[in-house]
């Protein structure tokens, strides 16, 4: 789970953000004021930053700057003033990227998997990920199939894309949301229950195979999917 540093004076943006986050699986450590960060990063490891500029005891680039000094963590500015970070991104701080006030939560929550996309290096692929004791599911990434006990599953594209997310991380719950962003390349073009209709295709297609193995795919009820580790 990704730890967020999120530095905010205003309540109200902080709990809005706090939600937003948390809902889509990011683990926060909310602090008031730049101070309150900066002795919070000296305890603690976190993942990526989100600093309002406007602080009561410093600016939101004062902190990056100290935070720069130790870390390559990736920063998120939060501002008014669109056109004064516009510049301040030409120089040589180490912000990733900045949102204008008023914002989307929704919108930073995309931009902050988006900068940890870009930040973190692609992961070492798996050779044939196995789940349950009994290797139901099999990836075979060089023919870009996925067998169920042994025998290969006739997916769609996109059906491939899902059932890859789950497979990668067994036992996680992604919301609809985010199997969208990670399997459609274009998420804005189709809705969240376009999901439900591939994952209803998916365990039709594992049922075929054997019937229970459709039971790997679960829902959690209001907040997405799942890959049993076992069954």
């Amino acid at each position: 789970m990704p730890r967020v540093l999120l530095v905010e004076d205003e309540p109200a943006i902080a709990d809005t953000l706090v939600y937003a986050l948390e809902t889509e699986c990011f683990e926060v450590r909310h602090a008031l004021t730049g101070a309150e960060a900066l002795a919070a990063a000296a305890r603690e490891t976190f993942d990526f930053a989100i600093l309002d500029i406007g602080l009561p005891d410093m600016t939101g680039l004062d902190v990056c700057r100290r935070l720069r000094e130790n870390s390559v963590i990736p920063v998120l500015f939060l501002t008014a003033r669109a056109g004064e970070v516009d510049r301040i991104l030409g120089l040589e701080l180490g912000g990733d990227d900045y949102v204008t006030k008023p914002f989307s939560p929704r919108e930073i929550v995309a931009r902050v998997r988006a900068i940890l996309r870009r930040s973190q290096p692609s992961p070492t692929p798996q050779a044939e990920p196995i789940v349950g004791e009994g290797k139901v599911l099999h990836h075979d990434s060089a023919a870009m199939r996925v067998h169920c006990h042994g025998e290969p599953l006739d997916l769609t594209a996109h059906e491939y894309k899902l059932l890859l997310v789950l497979l990668g991380r067994p036992g996680r719950v992604f919301t609809r949301d985010q199997l969208l962003e990670y399997a459609w390349q274009d998420p804005g073009a189709v809705t969240d229950r376009t999901i439900d209709a591939h994952v209803k295709s998916i365990r039709a297609k594992l049922r075929a195979v054997r019937v229970g193995a459709e039971d790997l795919i679960q829902t959690r009820r209001g907040l997405g999917y799942l890959l049993a580790s076992e069954i």
